[in-house]
């Protein structure tokens, strides 16, 4: 078994419950960790054995141009579409986070982690 990490993936979208968050988008973050066996990969050295976290970040991108009310669920989508992924996949966690969020207080982010 093995751990691919994902960190820091930076998007503007369009989630929040509030109108205003919905219209006027913020700045998120999204990490994951994607548990896979990746020992034929690291035995043949070939792509095709392994999760391409390349397509991972892509599905993630697709993910977070579709609006959510709820963090929580954005972060079970994302999970959802990246086990539907690939069989190769055990498990994932997925972090959402909100960068600064318009709470009329000072915070650097809110965030959500989800595992499946």
């Amino acid at each position: 078994m093995g751990k691919l990490v994902l960190e820091n993936m930076a998007f503007y979208a369009y989630h929040g419950h509030f109108a205003e968050e919905q219209r006027i988008g913020g700045r998120f973050r999204v990490d994951m960790d994607i548990e896979t066996d990746f020992s034929k990969a690291a035995a043949t050295d070939d792509l095709n054995d392994a999760v391409d976290y390349s397509r991972i970040y892509e599905l993630v991108k697709a993910e977070m141009e579709i609006p959510s009310k709820l963090l929580e669920h954005l972060a079970r989508r994302i999970a959802d579409t990246t086990c539907s992924f690939s069989e190769k996949i055990t498990r994932v966690t997925v972090t959402v986070s909100k960068l600064n969020p318009a709470i009329g207080g000072n915070m650097e982010s809110f965030k959500v982690i989800y595992s499946r």
